[in-house]
């Protein structure tokens, strides 16, 4: 079973499944976030939904270096979760099953290519409350031990 964070569906709406796969990056005690700032202002742990075909590492690969500009290496799976949300951006209610991986941060290639987000580095204590959603601060608490 995997478990749930946020808040439970809403009966009478219809939920579709949206995987996504999201990444724990740190450089000793800092962590690598992702800040965006539509819809809403938040920061998060980099990463974002799997496109039909793609493999889930593939996806975490191209939205890490998307949202920060940064590429990966040696990912390794911590888990997963689920959320139920609406995302205005697609005008979607979606039941998100988020894999969330530890992986290394290798090298900058230059700023995010997404549009709305900005990569920061924070002491991985500071960064943890502030992440949008209790199952990325759950997996990012795990990754520090």
């Amino acid at each position: 079973m995997i478990p749930r964070f946020g808040a439970p569906p809403t009966a009478g709406i219809n939920y579709r499944p949206r995987p996504g796969a999201y990444a724990v990056l740190l450089r000793g005690r800092d962590m690598l976030v992702t800040f965006q700032d539509e819809p809403d202002y938040e920061f998060q742990l980099p990463g974002g939904g799997i496109d039909p075909g793609e493999s889930p590492q593939r996806a975490l690969h191209r939205e890490v270096y998307e949202e920060t500009g940064w590429t990966i290496s040696t990912p390794v799976r911590l888990g997963a979760f689920r959320r139920f949300a609406y995302m205005p951006e697609y005008d979607l209610w979606a039941e998100k099953l988020c894999t969330i991986y530890l992986a290394r941060p290798v090298t900058r290639l230059g700023p995010p290519t997404e549009p709305g987000h900005t990569a920061f580095w924070m002491d991985a204590e500071d960064a943890i409350p502030l992440l949008a959603n209790t199952g990325d601060q759950h997996f990012a608490r795990l990754a520090l031990g």
